[in-house]
């Protein structure tokens, strides 16, 4: 059984720095295309980073460029986003997915499996 686990959110103040953690089971996600989505309350769920399949490139939003940055430690299975200088606008539920299609446009229909996500909420 596949299982996605976000952990990390918390409240945070504008500048801050965080680290969200998902962990995987019941698939390789080295194997999988993998990525971090976010949903504020009122918006459509948008893609934020994600690895295309097979360690390919890694897209980041332009909404995140320069502070998103995605990672993966295969040996335990676990996805990371790790933000830097969070913003207010960065406020939302955090969702980590895996997908074995390519994921080559980073959007939610790509990927097949989905945490329950993590909330993210920063104080200005």
């Amino acid at each position: 059984q596949v299982q996605l686990v976000e952990s990390g959110g918390g409240l945070v103040q504008s500048g801050d720095s965080l680290t969200l953690s998902c962990a995987a089971s019941g698939i390789t996600l080295d194997d999988h295309a993998i990525g971090w989505f976010r949903q504020a309350p009122g918006k459509e769920r948008e893609g934020v980073s994600c690895i295309r399949s097979g360690d390919g490139p890694i897209y980041y939003a332009d909404s995140g460029k320069g502070r998103f940055t995605i990672s993966k430690d295969n040996a335990k299975n676990t996805v990371y986003l790790h933000i830097n200088t969070l913003k207010p606008e960065d406020t939302a539920v955090y969702y980590c997915a895996a997908g074995w299609r390519h994921g080559r446009l980073c959007l939610p229909y790509e990927y097949d499996y989905w945490g329950q996500g993590t909330q993210v909420t920063v104080s200005s």
